[in-house]
């Protein structure tokens, strides 16, 4: 380590403010990285353990693609069922812990040290958080999720506005259309930012406060001391590499089937597993080339883009689609969701299991074992915003922005459903249940449908092309032991990866296959999370404010 950080006050195991010495100093060779015969910088540990493991993962379940798809199945049904309460319950844990950073005089830390200067303007910064946090599932939930919840799932017992043969039921539609939109913001506000603003603060206040590694271990040393450049810190981020990966190769295989129903609606191309396959090909070879670009070079510049096409798309369904009606929507799913939230969040005495276990649970460990990507990713790029104005920043305002983007994709999507039995959208959602297509048939009924169809399609590539280019980045820099300027082999190495699980888990198992791993390693991740809360407060409790 530098001069500089040698010499930063850290916590020390029993809370007390301790200069770094040289049992520290010792502590860190433990995790110091290694350059290999292939310009490989690595901490070997991490990179060894998790790379053979991805490696075989891979090569096994392309090898038995026939035998894994129900193993898939029933991991995910088993955890989803038994241990939805945990999953809701943290959840909420992790927004009471952001709520109480913005009230509490903790808020007032600066994230880099008090003289600390923002690296990015609010546009550059807000574009490349929102591009990473949620950019392939918002394309692909926008449409779908609203009108799911208000047909099918009965969130909290609110009866469905269709009658067995599809004829609607007139006095159950402004009740099942309110909780239908709650239930989508539910999933897509303040829960999921709350658990990536928990990991993305954690991480920049050990790194740029008290001069740790940028890696998950550096979080838990205010509880384990010394032993977190040992083995206990190896598991830690290991895990955050498992996480990290299945959970970007969820939505890439989210964002391949997306872009190849969109192929097929405007140009013909037949949705197959080999159209899928050379999409998640195309697209980590257009990823390949943004990591080798960099962070400034590849990823904000992508990111910023993204920013501008999903605006002018956003834009574009407001004024195509039911414009007064979206706008009054608007405040009403606002204070649907405010009404609705804390019954939402209860893990016990409820009678909505499928919601509950075959939607949020999902969610809640989807966004847990996405959040070390994003949450070091965010962390990354929010040196000299303090504590307050960063939760707040990464809390309400991307919270509000998805409430924004349901009600004019997902209200424009009921309102089609609604008052058109023969609409696209309810052939594909209500009738023959497309989830891939709910976006396409939406777009179908609005003016310039092939135009902004394939304007779609470009932006679920490119928000595809920006998760798998930040996500290798981090994935490196967790490997490298916090290192962000690791040798450009290592992200290719990791970049190339990622596509080959996503490719691994549609052949072997579909969206099944997909899912699975995505809770199954975020269900180990819940429980760091919950540690680092508590790291957090330690952490900042000696900070000058």
């Amino acid at each position: 380590m530098s001069d500089d950080t040698s010499n930063q006050g850290i916590p020390d195991p029993d809370g007390a403010a301790n200069m770094i010495d040289t049992d520290y100093e010792i502590g860190q060779d433990n995790i110091e990285t290694q350059v290999g015969p292939f310009n490989l910088d690595i901490h070997n540990p991490v990179f060894l353990v998790s790379g053979l493991t991805i490696v075989a993962f891979v090569f096994l379940t392309l090898a038995f693609q026939t035998e894994v798809g129900p193993v898939f199945d029933a991991l995910r049904n088993w955890l989803t069922s038994n241990l939805d309460w945990f999953f809701i319950l943290s959840g909420n844990v992790f927004v009471l812990v952001c709520l109480l950073l913005i009230v509490t005089p903790l808020g007032s830390v600066r994230i880099g040290g008090k003289d600390a200067e923002p690296d990015y303007t609010y546009f550059g910064w807000f574009a490349m958080l929102f591009a990473a946090g949620m950019g392939i599932g918002l394309m692909f939930f926008g449409v779908l999720e609203p009108v799911y919840h208000m047909a099918f799932s009965s969130p909290l017992g609110v009866p469905s506005p269709f009658d067995a043969d599809g004829n609607l039921i007139e006095e159950n539609v402004a009740a099942a259309k309110a909780m239908g939109m709650a239930a989508t913001i539910y999933h897509w506000g303040l829960h999921p930012w709350a658990i990536y603003a928990v990991v993305a603060l954690s991480l920049a206040l050990f790194s740029y406060n008290k001069g740790l590694p940028l890696t998950m271990r550096s979080v838990f040393y205010p509880i384990f001391g010394e032993k977190t450049w040992g083995w206990p810190g190896h598991v830690i981020d290991i895990l955050a590499v498992f996480a990290t990966l299945f959970g970007l190769a969820t939505s890439l295989g989210f964002g391949a089937q997306q872009a190849n129903a969109g192929l097929e609606f405007v140009f013909g191309i037949p949705v197959s597993d080999t159209a899928q396959v050379i999409l998640i090909i195309g697209i980590t070879v257009v990823a390949l080339v943004s990591v080798m670009r960099g962070l400034d070079g590849g990823v904000k510049v992508l990111s910023e883009i993204n920013m501008m096409i999903a605006a002018l798309l956003l834009l574009f369904v407001i004024i195509a689609g039911p414009t007064m009606t979206l706008v009054s929507d608007f405040f009403a799913n606002l204070g649907a969701y405010a009404r609705e939230v804390v019954p939402l969040s209860m893990p016990f005495g409820r009678e909505d299991d499928g919601f509950r276990q075959g939607w949020t649970a999902f969610y809640w460990a989807w966004w847990i074992s996405w959040s070390p990507f994003v949450g070091m990713f965010i962390a990354r790029v929010s040196r000299g915003r303090t504590v307050r104005e960063f939760v707040i920043c990464v809390l309400i305002i991307p919270s509000i922005v998805s409430v924004l983007w349901m009600t004019a994709f997902g209200g424009t999507a009921i309102e089609q459903v609604l008052t058109d039995s023969g609409s696209q959208v309810r052939e594909y959602v209500i009738a023959s249940y497309s989830p891939e297509l709910s976006l396409f048939g939406m777009l179908a009924d609005l003016p310039f449908a092939s135009i902004t169809s394939f304007i779609a399609i470009i932006l679920v590539i490119v928000f595809f092309v920006t998760s798998s280019d930040s996500g290798s980045l981090v994935i490196d820099t967790i490997t490298a032991g916090g290192k962000v300027d690791a040798p450009v082999s290592q992200r290719v190495f990791w970049c190339t990866f990622e596509g080959l699980v996503a490719i691994a888990l549609l052949l072997g198992g579909g969206l099944g296959a997909l899912q699975a791993m995505a809770v199954s390693t975020g269900f180990p991740f819940t429980i760091v999370l919950l540690l680092a809360c508590y790291a957090i407060f330690k952490g900042l409790k000696d900070e000058p404010r």
